[in-house]
C-alpha cells in the first residue's frame, strides 16, 4: 500500500508525527507499522529510558497523557506504544485535548484494532490535522491473492494462481498467518523459484488434490466421482477440513455463480472484476453456469443454509459426513 510505504519512508527521513493512530479491521499493517516505528526511531541506547510499551487494558487515557507530555531523558525524543489500545474506546475522546496539542518531543502510537475511529467526532479531525489516523482496512479474497504475488516479487519469487488459491482458502485473508507461511516458503526455496501447488503441498501440509479449492471445481464441473474422492477425504480428515469452511467457500462459489447469471456483459475481464476473482478462474464459472441454470443455484444457497445449520446441531442429531454427503447429493443433482 502507497500509504504504508509514505509513512514508513517519512520515519526514515526523519519526518516524525507526534500521534500516530492506527485503526482497523486488518491487523497485519498496524502491527507492521508498530512495529517499525518501535525498532527504528530510537538508537538502541535511547530505549531504556524513552521508549515505553503501554497495553489499553492496563493504563488509562489519563496516564498515557501524562506519559506523552513527560520530557525525554538526555535524548532527542520519546516514543510510547499503546497496544491493544482499542480496549480504551470507552474514554478514547478523552485525547481530544493532547491531541490538540501533542508534545512535539514524543512519538505516541496506538494500535487501535478491530475497530473504526469515528470520522465525524472531534477526535479523528484532531488527530489528522496533527497526526497520522491510518485505517487498516481487510482486503477481500482477490486482493490478497494479488498481496501474495507483490510480497513474493518483492523478494524474488513467483507463484502460480492455484498455489496461491490454495493459500488462501486454507488460511483466509488473515495476512499475518499467510506472511509467516510465505516467510517458511522462502527459507526452504532459492529465489527465483516459481512456486508451485505442490511446493504448497510439500512444505506446508495442504493436499493439492484435496483441498477446497479442488472440490469447488469438481462441483462445477458437475464431476460426481471426484468431488465425492474430496469429500471422503474430509471426512477423514476432520481436523484439516473443518465443515464450516467447506460450506463458507462453496456458498461463496454459488453466491458469485448467481452474480455472474446475472451480468449483461460476460467479457472475462468484467466477470473477474465483478465477482473479485482472478482472471485466471473466470473460466470455472462458465463451466459452472452452464451446468447450473439461475434456478439451481438459488436453490443451490439455501441447501448450503440448511447443510450449516445441520452442521452446527440445530435440528437432528446428524453427524459431519452426513451432512457432507447429503449436501454434495443436493447441490450435484
Amino acid at each position: 500500500m502507497n500509504e504504508i510505504k509514505t509513512i514508513v519512508s517519512d520515519i526514515k527521513k526523519g519526518n516524525l508525527k507526534p500521534i500516530y493512530f492506527l485503526v482497523g479491521d486488518e491487523p497485519y499493517y498496524i502491527d507492521k507499522i508498530s512495529d517499525y516505528i518501535e525498532q527504528n526511531v530510537l538508537d538502541e541506547a535511547d530505549k531504556g529510558f524513552n521508549q515505553q510499551i503501554m497495553y489499553g487494558r492496563d493504563v488509562s487515557v489519563e496516564e498515557i497523557v501524562a506519559a506523552a507530555k513527560r520530557y525525554p531523558m538526555m535524548a532527542e525524543r520519546q516514543v510510547i506504544i499503546v497496544k491493544e489500545a482499542q480496549d480504551l474506546s470507552r474514554n478514547i475522546e478523552k485525547l481530544v485535548a493532547y491531541a490538540e496539542n501533542p508534545q512535539p518531543t514524543t512519538v505516541l502510537v496506538f494500535n487501535y484494532k478491530y475497530k473504526k475511529l469515528d470520522k465525524r467526532k472531534k477526535l479523528h479531525k484532531v488527530i489528522a490535522k496533527n497526526g497520522i489516523v491510518f485505517q487498516s482496512n481487510k482486503l477481500k479474497d482477490y486482493q490478497v491473492s494479488d498481496w501474495i504475488r507483490r510480497v513474493l516479487s518483492g523478494k524474488n519469487y513467483k507463484i502460480e494462481p492455484k498455489a496461491a488459491q490454495m493459500l488462501l482458502e486454507f488460511l483466509g485473508t488473515d495476512l499475518s498467518k499467510i506472511s509467516n507461511e510465505l516467510s517458511k516458503l522462502m527459507l526452504i526455496l532459492p529465489q527465483e523459484t516459481i512456486i508451485t501447488d505442490l511446493h504448497i503441498e510439500q512444505n506446508i501440509g495442504i493436499s493439492k488434490d484435496f483441498n477446497n479449492f479442488e472440490l469447488k471445481k469438481a462441483v462445477g464441473e458437475k464431476n460426481i466421482v471426484s468431488a465425492n474422492r474430496i469429500i471422503n477425504y474430509f471426512i477423514e480428515n476432520p481436523k484439516k477440513n473443518p465443515i464450516v469452511m467447506t460450506i463458507s467457500l462453496l456458498n461463496s462459489f454459488f453466491t458469485q455463480l448467481l452474480l455472474f447469471h446475472g451480468l449483461k456483459d460476460k467479457s472475462k475481464s468484467t466477470v473477474a472484476k465483478k465477482l473479485g476473482i482472478n482472471p485466471y478462474f473466470v473460466d470455472e464459472y462458465f463451466v459452472a453456469a452452464r451446468n447450473y441454470p439461475m434456478r439451481k443455484v438459488a436453490q443451490n444457497i439455501a441447501f448450503l443454509r440448511e447443510a450449516d445449520v445441520k452442521s452446527k446441531g440445530v435440528g437432528a442429531n446428524n453427524t459431519t459426513a452426513d451432512v457432507l454427503k447429503e449436501l454434495l447429493f443436493k447441490l450435484m443433482h
